[in-house]
């Protein structure tokens, strides 16, 4: 991986303003000598062309048939006919996924060649083979990575979906999945899953660790009591990430008032931001309940090590959800914050119980969040600051993305010395799906 003529192009199907785990893989790239791109969605408030370091964020904004599609495209809601919704409903399913074919068609008139080209997710995985596709037309070698962030077919995300069109999915996303040079995942479960899934071999595991720098783990500063002006004495109980539905974020705001001295900070973005910052001014939570906009994820551990226990109190409700290992979960070890996680994600509770990282909850009743934030916060300053060394140094061993950016290293490095796969060379049209 150390030719300083090769190209490489991270897809990203959303803004990426920004994307962790984009930019790690982006990184470890430039480390390996590639120059690269991250290719993403534009979006309303963020630049077209951005710099991280010698990394080009590009952001391309959707074309074609399929623009009016496009996540953020579509007019207000209206209460429409059922007729006209369901058939509204029949076009998304078709089409899935919907909302990226408009940036699909940009970027296949304005993407420039790479040598590998790395998928993060369902929504990117078309839009690189269709790359690679027009690459070998143009006499180019390219390698493609599936970078399987999800078990797509069995996300919330498609909880209400019929069941045909969830075979339909699990159908396409498996001849895409098939189609890449390389597959990797976040966990070694979803890698079993999605081997089983697929038939193919499991995924490389490369988990989204943070990236934290010697010393700076717990640099926090306190950032979270003096971003909202709070005393020393306030307990702070921290959620941070993706804000929308089925993530306990209701619960949590209910179980606080049960937490003496103490108040729910919610560092998050996407749809459900605005409903968090509804329950700031809630009279039932009466100070209780604070919101602060995302920050960048080089800086969210330092702010994560500024609170007394990190909340994660996911419902189990998709197999998906229940073999996750959330950003948020990964980044509160590497700060030293013990975890308060929700029932009935088995994954996390191993890691959890194997080295008294938390408290799993009973259930997410709030009375039984509460008493689970209790247990974690209710101890001697003393206690609190030891168990937050030992959790860092731990975290820092285990945890960290230095110890797996080789992982990735290595698997660029095995597919150019390997000759081009059986789906490269077969001629034929644009893999799009």
């Amino acid at each position: 991986m150390s030719d300083p003529a090769r190209r490489a192009v991270v897809l990203v199907g959303n803004p990426a303003a920004p994307y962790s785990r984009a930019l790690r893989i982006a990184r470890t790239l430039v480390d390996g000598g590639f120059a690269v791109e991250i290719a993403a969605v534009a979006a309303p408030d963020v630049p077209d062309r951005e710099l991280d370091g010698s990394v080009v964020i590009r952001r391309y904004r959707p074309s074609g048939p399929y623009a009016s599609m496009a996540a953020g495209q579509a007019s207000p809601a209206k209460r429409r006919a059922l007729p006209i919704r369901v058939a509204a409903s029949v076009r998304r399913w078709m089409f899935w996924p919907h909302t990226v074919r408009g940036w699909w068609a940009t970027l296949a008139r304005d993407l420039e060649p790479a040598d590998l080209y790395h998928a993060c997710g369902s929504l990117t995985i078309a839009a690189a083979l269709a790359a690679r596709e027009r690459d070998r037309e143009a006499g180019r070698t390219s390698r493609v990575v599936y970078d399987a962030i999800d078990d797509v077919a069995n996300s919330n995300n498609v909880l209400a979906v019929p069941g045909p069109v969830r075979a339909m999915i699990r159908r396409r996303e498996r001849g895409w999945a098939r189609a890449a040079d390389a597959r990797i995942t976040v966990n070694d479960e979803l890698a079993a899953r999605l081997a089983t899934a697929w038939g193919t071999p499991a995924p490389v595991v490369v988990p989204n660790w943070p990236d934290v720098r010697p010393g700076r783990a717990g640099d926090g500063g306190d950032r979270i009591r003096r971003a909202l002006d709070l005393p020393a004495t306030t307990r702070i109980v921290l959620f941070q990430g993706r804000l929308g539905p089925n993530l306990g974020l209701d619960e949590a705001a209910a179980a606080i008032g049960d937490v003496p001295d103490a108040v729910l900070c919610v560092i998050g973005f996407g749809r459900g931001f605005a409903a968090s910052q509804a329950r700031d001014a809630d009279p039932r939570y009466a100070g209780r309940h604070r919101t602060l906009p995302a920050v960048h994820p080089d800086e969210i551990v330092a702010w994560t090590a500024s609170a007394d226990v990190a909340l994660v109190p996911l419902p189990p409700v998709s197999a998906n959800q229940r073999a996750s290992t959330p950003n948020k979960f990964w980044e509160a070890l590497a700060a030293g914050t013990p975890v308060v996680l929700g029932p009935g994600l088995p994954v996390m509770a191993r890691i959890i119980d194997a080295d008294d990282l938390g408290v799993v909850a009973a259930s997410l009743r709030p009375a039984d969040l509460a008493a689970a934030i209790r247990r974690v916060i209710d101890i001697e300053p003393e206690v609190a600051a030891e168990r937050r060394r030992r959790i860092a140094a731990l975290a820092a061993e285990r945890f960290s993305w230095s110890a797996v950016a080789s992982r990735y290293r290595a698997l660029a490095d095995r597919l150019f010395a390997a000759p081009a796969t059986a789906a490269e060379a077969r001629p034929g049209g644009r893999m799009v799906g």
